[in-house]
């Protein structure tokens, strides 16, 4: 029996990539992790938009909920507290503004997404709005396809 459990363990070190884990929140995110784990498919999350509300319907991540700054803790009470969050405004200052404002709410895991909405352009992350010219590519929607995309760049 002590075999075969050296066997396993050798097994494991030798292949460590083998069972892929998903990205863990960080207080301070950039576009990369944000997209690591949309395209790992964990559904957990939800990302903030703070912006005002015309910045945010002309174009905004896709999936993003509006919410902006001057109300964030009211109309962030419909969230779970213990729900990962990712929030996103205009400027820095306004993103460390709003991820303060939610973790004195009582908000465990807030994350701010460094680079904003131009951040996420910048690495082809997926967008909606009558601004945004690009359409969401194929693992935008599709499981699989996120994955082996997914796979492919974790490989750079």
């Amino acid at each position: 029996m002590e075999n075969i459990q050296n066997a396993i363990k050798d097994a494991k070190d030798a292949l460590p990539d083998i069972i892929p884990t998903p990205p863990g929140l960080k207080a301070e995110s950039s576009a990369h992790d944000l997209k690591s784990r949309l395209e790992w498919g964990e559904p957990a999350l939800t990302i903030l938009d703070v912006r005002d509300r015309e910045s945010f319907n002309r174009g905004h991540i896709m999936g993003a909920m509006p919410m902006p700054l001057d109300r964030l803790v009211d109309s962030a009470k419909s969230i779970d507290q213990v729900r990962d969050i990712y929030v996103y405004g205009a400027t820095n200052e306004e993103t460390n503004q709003a991820a303060t404002k939610l973790r004195e709410a009582g908000f465990r895991n807030v994350a701010t997404l460094k680079g904003g909405l131009e951040g996420w352009k910048a690495i082809e992350g997926s967008t909606e709005g009558p601004d945004e010219v690009l359409p969401p590519g194929a693992d935008a929607y599709n499981v699989v396809s996120r994955l082996a995309h997914h796979q492919q760049t974790q490989k750079k």
